[in-house]
């Protein structure tokens, strides 16, 4: 397992629903935003698919396999809808 880090996380729209908050810190292991999806859904019960999730890492749209360090800040984009 790889060293703990604190990764600033946002979530949007449902996925702040269901965890009921729109902004955390997290201290983790995930190497990467997939595995630390992973790791938030286990916690707070998200049941939004992975991969119908847009994220960014840093303010700029990333993969899912993108290499995560120390003060990153991520945030996970359901696709929304309206009018």
């Amino acid at each position: 397992m790889s060293a703990s880090r604190k990764i600033h996380v946002r979530l949007f729209a449902i996925l702040r629903e269901q965890a009921g908050l729109s902004a955390l810190d997290v201290v983790t292991g995930a190497v990467t935003p997939g595995t630390l999806y992973a790791e938030l859904q286990a916690r707070y019960a998200l049941t939004f698919p992975l991969r119908l999730l847009r994220v960014a890492v840093n303010e700029r749209y990333a993969d899912l396999t993108t290499p995560l360090a120390g003060g990153d800040r991520v945030v996970f984009i359901p696709p929304v809808a309206g009018g």
